[in-house]
């Protein structure tokens, strides 16, 4: 089918035309002839690189060319990015006034952003949507078109409740409205169809031929053939990348752990380095300065050893500007093999021509090391093969005996993706989505509630009788707690649409408000503990050596919680340790300590520092509203709190690290040197400052705060003439700048 026969706006067609995109896939062909154009609602389940998102743009481009909004959700902020960035291409599409405007929303959830309203593509996280259907945006009932990314997720124990009751929710608000469901991994993809009332594509089709193998015995073994691997090296998953580097491929490799993830790129790191050329290199060595100018800790350096050697690794502990770093230079072919975690196979397009799934069993608190499920495995080998670079795509298996490598290609390579399960039906799940239900008026009675979850994935799929005992005890739970109020009709009190509000789960509001009711004289440490014992905060795991050392600290500072469990109630006492484990971290953030000394202390990753300082803040500005509504003292230290939060340094420090660019460990140079305010800084002059924080950064630091470089005496104008060139160039020194 080609792009120019569809019943499409010139402008559109011309645009795909001029992308080099003439004819379409024969999935995409499908979903045409089942009404993708006509305003059908779509369940896509076709394989990575099938062209799903191109199916998403010509719904959203032919609703918009109509006068039409689309909204379009995703998992993860990083795929929020990704897709605004492909987005934005279509502001030379004229199909009205200015072309397709596009905004994204992934955070800050109590607020309402009426300013993307403007937009005609609006991309958001389940999450963020969620809130906003909480804090009722108005142009949300204004959207015809929602795009579903990775719907599979509706499986996730962790997103899957929020993005479900989203769904259910959108349904509603915009009975007419398309669905667009993406996925490349459905089990029983006609039951979900089926919920959405969608035409399901269900397609094997790539457009490059993805091969699936098992490595044993020297070889990659697919079903009636194999392929030898030349054994360079006593590491088998070294050996098979080589092989694919060798012609001119690149290459995924999937670990179990971070520690076997930067274990692994350190070793294959040594055997690439062999094979790159000088423009490879010297296109390293430029990934290597940008990963250094955005370190904070040791663990940058390792990143960077791995990158100079051609190879990286991906997990959620490195910070967001390093995984930009490396996904940018896969992308661009400078970086030969990533290592990664899960996170990669998560939705971002960074496609290889080899994936290896180095080890298919992954830790489990409870039951120790578990196969990972054939959905995750699917998720992996799809990225193998990218389309119109490589020939074909190869996943590999690694076996370790002739029954293991028959046990991975039945239950992997020849198994179906298991069926997706609704996990709404717990109390922890629904509690925070009856709330906000009742509160955004899409329920006001029991019998309301009940009709509202029969519209749900979970009623779908089971009888809801046996759900009416958990939403009785959310009722009772969110009454009790004064958040509900009424029999008959149930009415939100102003904590209740506050709690929903602010985007937290109802038990963290009805801790934090019951703490700070009891605390007579808060400190730091008070407040920090009150929101890291809430279910929305990620809690670090208890090791060894930490429960006498943070045993001793309860000890010392008793007095400072809020309450103290009995160290005889064995569990619930180490949960409470870990807790106070959880708000040292944050408080050694926010009091400076430095980035490698906090990782190091609590053995995590720069990313995963930003995280718990990010719920961290949220809690904290709910807790400081919360107090507020009802009228506590403490309402003031926690808004403090929130701000130190957000940007990691003491109190003093707050209007220097405000400024744009700065940051904490430069505004903590110019506070020591005396510049203690931005009116101190006016008074300066570049050179002294440039001493402190460099030159390119004063340059910009001069420009943020509205002031005139002030530069010292300029005999003959000769600074003045160097000035540009050196505060424009990233490798000038002090001693540059000094001559």
């Amino acid at each position: 089918m080609k792009i120019k026969s569809l019943d499409l706006p010139d402008d559109v067609i011309q645009f795909y035309l001029d992308s080099g995109i003439e004819e379409l896939y024969p999935p995409q062909a499908e979903a045409i002839e089942k009404g993708l154009i006509d305003g059908n609602n779509i369940l896509a389940a076709i394989p990575t690189a099938s062209g799903k998102t191109l199916l998403a743009e010509l719904a959203m481009l032919k609703s918009i060319s109509k006068g039409g909004k689309a909204l379009y959700i995703v998992p993860l902020r990083a795929l929020a990015s990704e897709k605004f960035d492909r987005f934005r291409q279509f502001s030379s599409i004229a199909i009205k006034d200015g072309g397709v405007k596009v905004g994204i929303s992934t955070g800050d959830f109590e607020s309402r952003d009426e300013w993307l309203g403007s937009n005609d593509i609006i991309v958001a996280t389940s999450e963020k949507t969620d809130s906003l259907l909480r804090n009722s945006t108005s142009w949300m009932e204004d959207i015809t078109t929602i795009v579903v990314d990775e719907v599979h997720l509706l499986d996730s124990a962790n997103r899957g409740p929020t993005l479900e009751v989203t769904l259910t929710k959108l349904m509603k608000l915009n009975p007419g409205c398309q669905i667009i469901a993406l996925s490349a991994t459905v089990g029983n993809a006609y039951e979900v169809a089926d919920w959405l009332r969608a035409k399901l594509v269900l397609s094997e089709w790539r457009p490059t031929d993805l091969k699936e193998g098992v490595f044993y015995g020297g070889n990659i073994n697919y079903r009636g053939s194999q392929q030898l691997i030349n054994e360079g090296s006593n590491d088998d998953a070294v050996n098979i990348l080589l092989d694919i580097l060798g012609d001119g491929g690149q290459c995924l490799v999937f670990e179990s752990s971070r520690k076997n993830c930067v274990g692994f790129a350190k070793r294959a790191g040594r055997a690439v380095s062999d094979l790159l050329d000088k423009k490879t290199r010297d296109a390293l060595d430029g990934i290597v300065a940008e990963v250094m100018e955005a370190a904070e800790s040791e663990a940058s350096k390792v990143l960077a050893q791995c990158i100079r050697n051609g190879v990286a690794f991906h997990h959620a502990g490195l910070n967001s500007a390093h995984r930009r770093l490396v996904e940018d230079g896969f992308r661009e072919n400078t970086i030969k093999v990533i290592c990664s975690t899960p996170t990669l196979a998560a939705g971002l397009n960074l496609p290889a021509r080899r994936v290896i799934i180095r080890s298919y069993r992954r830790y489990d608190p409870n039951y120790g090391m578990q196969p990972i499920p054939v959905l995750e495995y699917k998720q992996m080998a799809g990225r193998a093969g990218r389309p119109h670079l490589d020939p074909y795509g190869e996943a590999v298996l690694i076996a370790k005996s002739y029954d293991e490598m028959e046990s991975l290609f039945e239950n992997y390579v020849e198994a179906d993706a298991e069926d997706i399960w609704s996990k709404l039906g717990t109390e922890n799940a629904l509690r925070t989505h009856i709330l906000s239900t009742i509160v955004n008026g899409f329920a006001t009675t029991r019998a309301g509630l009940m009709d509202f979850i029969e519209s749900t994935f979970f009623a779908h799929q089971n009888d809801t009788w046996g759900i009416m005992e958990v939403v009785d005890e959310c009722l009772d739970f969110l009454k009790e707690h004064e958040m509900l109020e009424g029999d008959e009709n149930l009415l939100p009190t102003p904590l209740g649409r506050m709690v929903s509000m602010l985007y937290i789960d109802p038990l963290s509001g009805a801790n934090i408000v019951e703490g700070l009711k009891k605390v007579q004289h808060p400190t730091e440490l008070t407040l920090m503990h009150l929101i890291c014992k809430t279910p929305d905060m990620r809690q670090l795991y208890m090791r060894s050596n930490d429960y006498e050392i943070i045993n001793d600290y309860v000890m010392d500072h008793a007095d400072e919680f809020v309450e103290v469990p009995s160290q005889f109630k064995a569990t619930d006492y180490e949960w409470f340790l870990g807790e106070v484990k959880t708000a040292l971290l944050v408080l050694d953030w926010i009091n400076e300590r430095s980035m490698d000394d906090i990782s190091k202390k609590f053995n995590v990753g720069e990313g995963d520092i930003h995280a718990f300082a990010d719920i961290a803040e949220w809690l904290m500005h709910s807790a400081s509203r919360l107090a507020g509504l009802s009228q506590l003292e403490s309402a003031d230290m926690a808004s403090v709190l929130e701000k130190r939060i957000h940007y990691g340094a003491r109190p003093e420090l707050m209007e220097l690290v405000m400024i744009r660019g700065i940051g904490r460990v430069r505004s903590r140079k110019l506070y020591d040197a005396g510049f203690v305010s931005i009116a101190d800084i006016k008074k300066a002059d570049v050179g002294t400052i440039a001493k402190l924080i460099g030159p390119k950064t004063a340059s910009k630091l001069f420009t943020e705060i509205g002031s005139d470089l002030k530069l010292p005496s300029d005999e003959g104008g000769v600074i003045s003439k160097t000035m540009d060139s050196l505060l424009g160039n990233e490798q000038s020194t002090f001693s540059d700048f000094e001559k």
